[in-house]
Order: C-alpha cells, then sequence, then structure tokens
C-alpha cells in the first residue's frame, strides 16, 4: 500500500512543475509583449526628438540670419493660419 501514495506524490509533483512551467512561459509572453511596446514608444519618443532638434537647428539658423521677417512669417503662418493675399489653402480631408 506503500506504492500507491507514493505515485499519487508523482502525479501531484508532475502536475505542480508543469504549472509552475505554465506560468513561467506565461510571465516570459507578457514581458515580451511589454517589451515590444517599449520599444516601439522609445522610437517614436526618437522620431519626435530628431524633429524638434531639426526645429530647433532652423530657427538658430534663422536668428543667425538676423532676418526677423522669415521668423514672423513663419510664425503667422504656422501658428495663427494667415497666408498671402494670393496664397490658396488646401486642406486634406482624407484623415490621414
Amino acid at each position: 500500500m506503500k506504492r500507491k501514495p507514493r505515485r499519487d506524490r508523482s502525479i501531484i509533483l508532475k502536475v505542480l512543475c508543469l504549472l509552475v512551467c505554465v506560468y513561467v512561459f506565461g510571465s516570459l509572453l507578457n514581458l515580451w509583449s511589454t517589451l515590444n511596446e517599449s520599444q516601439a514608444e522609445l522610437k517614436a519618443l526618437k522620431e519626435e526628438y530628431a524633429q524638434t532638434e531639426n526645429d530647433i537647428a532652423e530657427l538658430k539658423a534663422m536668428l543667425q540670419d538676423e532676418s526677423n521677417t522669415q521668423i514672423i512669417e513663419k510664425a503667422a503662418r504656422e501658428r495663427l493660419g494667415y497666408i498671402y493675399s494670393d496664397g490658396q489653402i488646401f486642406v486634406d480631408i482624407s484623415g490621414n
């Protein structure tokens, strides 16, 4: 009769090992997806940083040229939405 409890322990031990392996595998998958999301966010932030650096370089170049009219014109077009009297505005309605 000693063999039966030993076999039950063996089955319980195998089931516990299987559950631990499934838990570890699930955790690894979760970490993998978190890593991929973080890498995508990092890539987006790097692109935004590069764009900001380009904008700063452009503004510095304008300041070094000492042509305030270019700065004023750019601000009027981009921030205030002004255009020249003979200018045309095209609006992209495709949603892209």
